[in-house]
């Protein structure tokens, strides 16, 4: 079938609030290029939202995948478990920077993760506030929803959130608030809103996604582990956007030197399967009782194959300098924009985590969204996918496979450059 014809379907078939706007559809990709239902080729800076940092189609992840389908498909591990269940977790104990020796629980989203989370905090604390960050984005089940520090569009139409869910500011000087004014106002909410007795955690995103790519420094999240250490609350990181090589660390926290509790992860684990993972201090992990932590298709057969194989692929294709050697080159790239565009402003990357925002006036960091939508709309036309992001939706993000070539990563920074001219002329 062709675009118009599954056009046709969608409007007849998905429900408006799941449907893409986008009117072309994928038939095929290989790394970051995918070719869509009528033939068009398409450069992909999005990469399912930060899921292929790999690239579409890894063929040993594929060769994996494969290969698993020809064993076992499903059990539901607790019912009848498996290898792979148990090398994920091993592998993740080893790799992921918590407290102590790490335990791990695999889910199928990084929503679904971010609720086990919670329910294991709370398990080991005894308590039920959670402190989240304006900005932080976790999901759009209930609990997540709440979680969330942007209301348009996901909790917009949904009635009232789930309770003991509070607010701190999280630190963008950009936007005039300042690792101090963070920090001050979290302590805040622990005086005004949220009784340190009564708060299980402190979650936050040690660089936001979906609220603009702005990292968080070191020293604001040593402030946050020693905060929650004075209080007896677990300090949960949520890497679910920021983990599997985007920052040129495994996990951006790595880049603080501080350890969580609990760090949740999805995404790029599986370069595209469906799997996510809560790891945390064992003692925490182990907090709540037998068959409390599961679901009928957590960590299944074939994502774990799949995770498993990432994890090969980061080693023997050096990912993680793949990470930073791209996030340099977009960096240089976006400095030259900044110069030449007068809406170009506050370039930033932390490795291939990279972005820069759309602004009507520099001086005043004047957001502009339209232009930033239209920049993504030009994009799309000239066969470009490009995402925004942001609380004030004028952050142009860019998750592109850190394995995307040269030739192809050139020829899309290019097409984003004829596209911004346009728009200065306009």
């Amino acid at each position: 079938m062709n675009n118009a014809q599954l056009n046709e379907l969608k409007q007849r078939y998905v429900a408006s609030g799941a449907a893409s706007p986008a009117g072309q559809f994928a038939e095929r990709a290989e790394n970051a290029l995918i070719w869509d239902a009528d033939g068009n080729r398409i450069i992909d800076f999005a990469g399912g939202i930060g899921v292929l940092n790999i690239g579409h189609r890894h063929p040993k992840v594929v060769q994996a995948v494969k290969d698993q389908l020809d064993r076992v498909m499903h059990t539901c591990q607790t019912v009848m478990p498996y290898e792979g269940y148990v090398k994920v977790a091993e592998k993740l104990s080893q790799l992921t920077p918590v407290r102590g020796h790490g335990k791990v629980m695999l889910a199928n989203s990084g929503a679904e993760a971010l609720e086990n989370a919670v329910k294991v905090a709370r398990a080991a604390t005894g308590r039920d506030n959670v402190i989240c960050f304006t900005g932080g984005y976790h999901g759009r089940t209930f609990m997540t929803m709440a979680m969330n520090g942007k209301v348009a569009p996901y909790a917009t139409d949904f009635g009232s959130m789930p309770g003991n869910v509070f607010r701190a500011p999280y630190p963008v000087p950009y936007h005039g608030v300042s690792e101090e004014d963070a920090l001050r106002g979290l302590r805040m909410t622990l005086k005004t809103d949220a009784n340190p007795h009564n708060t299980a955690a402190v979650v936050l995103e040690p660089v936001l996604g979906e609220g603009g790519f702005y990292a968080a420094s070191p020293s604001f999240l040593k402030a946050v582990r020693e905060i929650c250490d004075e209080h007896g609350m677990l300090m949960i990181v949520d890497e679910v956007q920021s983990g599997f090589g985007r920052t040129g660390k495994l996990f951006a926290i790595e880049h603080s030197g501080v350890e969580p509790d609990i760090i949740t992860m999805a995404k790029s684990m599986a370069d595209g399967m469906p799997i996510s993972a809560v790891v945390g201090t064992d003692k925490v992990m182990d907090a709540s009782g037998g068959n409390s932590l599961g679901g009928t298709y957590t960590g299944s057969p074939v994502s774990c194959a799949a995770t498993l194989a990432v994890l090969e692929v980061f080693e023997e294709e050096k990912i993680l300098e793949k990470s930073q050697a791209l996030g340099d080159k977009l960096g240089e790239r976006f400095a030259k924009w900044q110069q030449d565009f007068a809406c170009v402003d506050n370039v930033r990357h932390l490795g291939a985590m990279a972005a820069f925002d759309v602004v009507a006036d520099k001086a005043k960091h004047t957001p502009d969204a339209e232009r930033t939508g239209a920049l993504c709309k030009k994009a799309r036309e000239k066969g470009l996918i490009l995402l925004s992001c942001g609380l004030y939706g004028n952050t142009i993000r860019f998750l592109m496979p850190v394995t995307i070539e040269d030739d192809i990563l050139q020829e899309g920074l290019d097409i984003i450059e004829t596209c911004l001219k346009e728009l200065s002329h306009a």
